[in-house]
């Protein structure tokens, strides 16, 4: 299972268990629920954040392979940068996009 399916399974059986031990006076049940919860959200966008910054590095690996290439004449290293740099704005661009939506 991916960390995202993980996470948002283990959020969403949190927030069954909360409100499950609300609606049946149950506080105990309803307080491990709503930590589960916040449990699973916090490592979800510490995974996000880390993805995120992994962008970050791809692209400015791809624009430094890109230049180096260029002042080389090394086609091969100039189109590896030009991958790492669409990989990096990819993974940005997927994370800005899902964070808009929330």
């Amino acid at each position: 299972m991916t960390e995202r399916i993980s996470n948002t399974v283990n959020a969403t059986l949190g927030g069954w268990k909360q409100k499950i031990g609300e609606n049946l006076g149950q506080p105990e049940l309803a307080a491990s629920g709503a930590a589960q919860k916040t449990q699973a959200e916090n490592a979800q966008r510490q995974a996000d954040e880390k993805k995120y910054v992994d962008g970050i590095g791809h692209t400015v690996e791809g624009q430094a392979q890109q230049k180096i290439g260029s002042l080389t004449g090394d086609k091969t290293m100039q189109a590896e940068g030009i991958a790492n740099e669409a990989l990096g704005a990819a993974e940005k661009q997927n994370l800005e996009r899902r964070y808009q939506h929330h």
